[in-house]
């Protein structure tokens, strides 16, 4: 007589398909650079606020960061030596080397704006940023703060995947990859001439390294910790990351490489929106506790100060309507702290935000801050929805397109894979931004 076989009680059906979404989201976030354009948004902005800052305040440089400045130079070496910050303006009191800190700044926020080797000029534009700001610290405001942080962020970006000369870079050596008919032309573009070999990348690899030495040696990076580990590691990755590349395109090593620049990549987009909705709430809670935000009357004071009034006669129409005036102070406190509870619900989150972005553009317009304005807008765009940046791409292409038929050039044609992103789809910026998938955003040895 047979002994029947024992029953297996099979596991929760559950299981399964929980083990199956855990393994997609680790792929999706090991993978691929979530946020293409959202950091792309954010690198543009906050270059174009830098840059149009430092344009502006270019005839008081010497006031307020230079050697003649109020904060002398003597009140900026105590402070610096109790609070530890980085500037390289206190490595000498030079009008020279002011000169030429100031002046790479402003090419630093030039060259980010157009994503020009990318992961090099954030780090330099992080180093201008942070030596200007750290130089005379009561110069700035609200929007310097902002700034502060997401110039130390963008270093940990792939900010350069779209919209950018890297993203050209990538798209032409992928169309000479498509379009090599073996071995002979493997290296041969579309006209028959072999791609330029990057010198740009390592010529700016060995001159960030000297200037590293130099620093670390002389203890010019400030009394922190963080700042110089982080330096050398991006020095140091750069460089592992271009010889892996050029050496070993299609190893292991060049896929745990791909790994790690995506998974710093999603956590800083992380750590960018969870700064932001911390500004909101904070601005919010803090606005509740004010008696003049509880009855209504803040918005009406600062409409009535001198210095914050670019424009009287639209400020004192403003304030002469007490229902808008209480109306603009409720939804500025109901705003900024409902936002971050809305992030779960797109379509509430969109319409705040348009709020938010409005709110901005009044306070640049009425009260006369403009890159206060326009940094908190750029560091809005981290919410904005792929499918309105992606449209706005496709609107400034044609645009672009018009404008060059409007002066007698004709438009570049366009390849089958023009306008392509990471993964094959169509972008619509019309510009030619291809992430190249083996080198993803074009990066080389420091770009």
């Amino acid at each position: 007589m047979s002994t029947p076989a024992p029953v297996t009680t099979p596991g929760p059906a559950s299981t399964p398909r929980r083990t199956s979404g855990l393994a997609r989201g680790i792929q999706r976030v090991t993978a691929s650079s979530l946020g293409p354009y959202q950091s792309a948004v954010i690198r543009i902005g906050f270059a174009a606020t830098y840059l149009l800052f430092l344009l502006r305040e270019l005839p008081h440089r010497h006031e307020m960061y230079g050697p003649g400045a109020p904060w002398r130079w003597d009140m900026a070496e105590k402070l610096i030596s109790n609070n530890q910050a980085f500037t390289s303006l206190m490595w000498t009191d030079s009008t020279v080397w002011f000169e030429i800190v100031y002046a790479l700044a402003l090419i630093a926020a030039v060259l980010l704006l157009v994503g020009w080797h990318t992961r090099a000029i954030s780090v330099l534009f992080m180093a201008g940023v942070l030596s200007l700001q750290n130089r005379s610290i009561f110069m700035g405001d609200g929007g310097d703060n902002v700034i502060h942080l997401m110039a130390i962020y963008l270093v940990l970006t792939r900010c350069g995947q779209v919209w950018s000369l890297d993203a050209r870079r990538a798209a032409r050596r992928a169309r000479a990859a498509l379009t090599a008919d073996g071995d002979a032309d493997a290296d041969v573009d579309r006209g028959g001439r072999s791609p330029r070999a990057d010198v740009a990348g390592p010529l700016l690899w060995v001159a960030f390294g000297a200037v590293l030495i130099w620093a670390t040696v002389t203890d010019g990076l400030g009394g922190t910790v963080w700042l110089p580990v982080l330096f050398w590691i991006l020095w140091t990755g750069h460089g592992v990351w271009w010889a892996v590349n050029r050496y070993a395109p299609h190893s292991e090593p060049r896929t745990l490489l791909d790994v790690i620049a995506n998974l710093a990549h999603n956590a800083t987009l992380v750590v960018i929106m969870a700064e932001v909705c911390l500004i909101y709430s904070t601005a919010g809670w803090y606005k509740i506790q004010g008696s003049r935000w509880q009855d209504g009357t803040a918005l009406y004071y600062p409409l009535k100060l001198h210095y914050f009034t670019p424009w009287p006669g639209l400020s004192d129409l403003l304030a002469s309507s007490g229902v808008m005036v209480m109306v603009l102070t409720y939804a500025t406190v109901i705003v900024q702290v409902a936002f971050p509870f809305t992030l779960f619900n797109r379509r509430v989150k969109n319409v705040l935000l348009v709020v938010m972005i409005g709110e901005h553009a009044g306070i640049a317009l009425l009260l006369g801050l403009p890159f206060f304005s326009m940094a908190m807008i750029a560091a809005d765009a981290i919410f904005l929805p792929t499918v309105f940046l992606v449209w706005l791409g496709s609107r400034v292409a044609l645009g672009r397109q018009l404008l060059s038929r409007g002066r007698g050039k004709a438009p570049r044609p366009r390849d089958a894979d023009e306008g392509l992103d990471g993964g094959g789809r169509r972008d619509g910026s019309g510009g030619g931004e291809a992430t190249e998938r083996s080198g993803s955003g074009g990066h080389t040895l420091v770009g």
